[in-house]
């Protein structure tokens, strides 16, 4: 009798599906992914037009939700030819030889309402660094909202090197921003 208690508990912890998060599939049409950064003491903002995110988010059940954003990094485009053609060379993102970036959430932390951060990695410019990601989500229906800012050290990624590696007249600190609109998946 103990024997098969054992069997039977032992083939439920081994064979019970997972409770998996909603997948949430992006909107691209609706949602935006950028950043903005201070040049010359002026903002400049430019934003990707080709990326992907992976979602699986549950408010109720953070545990179990993940989210993995990967960029063309090609794909940058700030509306003026010639800085984007300098952002994708050598002493920018070198997209010859670092093509993508990814973001790969670690944890998620309700902060109350409709708060919420988001731990995790990026690798950008071939090297992995911790960020922290704070965003408002609002849920209706089937359609979730989300909007969030990081601010990172572009330093910190090797970003800019020779003549730009000050902080003029390219500043340091570089603010990712998010804007996304998503469906839940069927």
């Amino acid at each position: 009798m103990n024997r098969l208690l054992i069997v039977t508990f032992v083939s439920c912890l081994f064979f019970s599906p997972a409770v998996a998060a909603p997948v949430w599939n992006v909107d691209h049409a609706k949602s935006r992914l950028g950043f903005s950064v201070q040049w010359s003491n002026q903002p400049f903002d430019a934003v990707f037009k080709s990326w992907k995110a992976d979602i699986a988010f549950d408010p109720k059940d953070l545990g179990h939700s993940k989210a993995v954003v990967t960029i063309n990094l090609a794909s940058e485009d700030s509306g003026s030819e010639d800085n984007d053609d300098g952002l994708k060379g050598a002493e920018g993102f070198a997209t010859d030889t670092f093509p993508t970036a990814k973001f790969e959430t670690t944890g998620f932390t309700s902060k109350g309402g409709s708060n919420y951060v988001a731990t995790g990695r990026l690798n950008l410019h071939g090297l992995t660094k911790p960020i922290t990601l704070p965003f408002t989500l609002t849920v209706n229906g089937n359609t979730a909202h989300m909007v969030g800012k990081a601010v990172v050290s572009r330093i910190d990624f090797g970003l800019g090197q020779g003549e730009w590696a000050g902080d003029t007249p390219v500043g340091h600190a570089v603010t990712i921003t998010v804007d996304l609109t998503a469906t839940r998946a069927k």
